[in-house]
């Protein structure tokens, strides 16, 4: 059931509906597309590449894949054609790169899907090589040795290769560049009878606790598969198509590949132009008109609602605006004092009295005065009725 063959242009092919389908593009029948080396005699090893798309699109259909590890190694297309796509040529272009010269040979592959009489088989297991590339699994002889080791344990009647899947495409990690470790590689096989029983012991309730606290499940039949194949027992995956109900794990439906949504339909180029005024206007004036009003209402708050002077003096003591009133005509005089100092001297700082009798004087008129050099007090040699006091003489005078 899985066709294996050689890179020709314009090759046709007839894979099975729901059987693995592999094509191998050959580096060795590319060569002869280019030319030689310059110099004779030397040994062609070009790099190579394989670009593979559906004819008038720019990958491939859903359920193809491509792989190529390097420039020096053969490509691989492979995957499981679909029930849906029974009956429809499907042409795949494939275009093989000369990374030296820059050359390229372009060629045909016209897969034509056939419907498979047996199909679907209705007990389909999973398993999950952890010791496996794809490219690894996809060669006739590993893939032969491991459905043998399958017919072993199951003994079915009919065992066919559904689909290989990398654990890249399901989530998996890129492992490490140590000691050789590989990806990961799912394979799943159809059958006609019922799992066996070395099968279903991963249904065990100490195997489902082992898998819980991520330990090694004991399988009886592990030791058929051992020897080459490395199966996390774990990752198994028991699907009994006859009650649709899976045994061990849900199946994951599309096997990692994504479901086809069909044809790309551009727009129309008779599309109308839209009009964006009123939503311009909409944008800025609703905000303007909003922002406008609550800078009016402000304004009517702090400017027209304002209590005034009147009212701030009715309410206030009589006493309170006296004294108030008397602090600013002070307060203004003596600022009219600092600004006037060639002004005569105000009556409120000459004396009106007699320092030593206590007689009152008479007010001093400002007319009296022609500067302002006169004291703030008066000595007492110039004030008028001044009495001497007699000095006391020594006793030899």
């Amino acid at each position: 059931y899985t066709i294996l063959s050689k890179v020709h242009s314009d090759r046709n092919v007839y894979p099975s509906a729901g059987v693995l389908f592999v094509h191998v593009l050959e580096r060795e029948y590319f060569k002869g597309e280019f030319p030689p080396y310059p110099k004779p005699g030397e040994i062609s090893n070009d790099p190579i590449t394989f670009n593979t798309n559906l004819m008038g699109y720019p990958d491939r259909p859903g359920w193809l894949r491509y792989i190529q590890r390097t420039p020096y190694s053969d490509g691989v297309l492979y995957g499981s054609p679909t029930v849906e796509n029974v009956g429809k040529p499907t042409i795949i272009e494939i275009t093989a790169y000369n990374r030296r010269t820059f050359e390229t040979a372009r060629h045909n592959l016209i897969i034509n899907i056939m419907s498979a009489e047996d199909f679907p088989l209705p007990y389909q297991a999973e398993f999950f090589i952890r010791n496996m590339n794809v490219e690894e699994m996809l060669a006739s002889e590993v893939l032969g040795d491991f459905l043998g080791a399958v017919k072993n344990v199951w003994q079915p009647e009919r065992l066919n290769a559904i689909n290989i899947t990398s654990a890249l495409d399901r989530g998996g990690r890129v492992p490490l560049p140590i000691n050789d470790m590989k990806e990961g590689v799912y394979v799943m096989v159809g059958a006609d009878v019922p799992f066996s029983s070395c099968l279903r012991e991963v249904e065990n309730p100490q195997n489902q606790l082992r898998c819980s606290q991520e330990m090694e499940p004991v399988i009886t039949c592990d030791k058929k598969f051992r020897t080459q194949f490395h199966i996390d027992w774990c990752k198994i995956s028991l699907v009994d198509n006859t009650k649709q109900v899976s045994t061990f794990q849900e199946v994951i439906r599309g096997e990692g590949i994504l479901p086809d949504g069909g044809e790309y339909r551009p727009p129309s180029d008779t599309l109308k132009s839209r009009d964006y005024y009123s939503d311009f206007l909409v944008t800025l004036a609703v905000p303007s008109a909003v922002a406008l009003v609550l800078f009016l209402i402000l304004a009517y708050i702090m400017c027209c609602r304002r209590e005034g002077v009147e009212k701030r003096n009715m309410q206030t003591p009589d006493i309170q605006l006296v004294h108030h009133s008397a602090i600013q005509k002070s307060t203004k005089e003596l600022r009219d004092m600092s600004k006037n100092r060639e002004m005569a001297w105000p009556l409120s700082t000459l004396p009106v009295f007699h320092p030593v009798t206590g007689e009152v004087l008479q007010a001093l008129h400002t007319d009296s005065f022609q500067n302002t050099s006169m004291p703030l007090m008066q000595t007492q040699q110039n004030l008028p009725h001044q009495t001497r006091i007699p000095q006391q003489q020594s006793t030899g005078q």
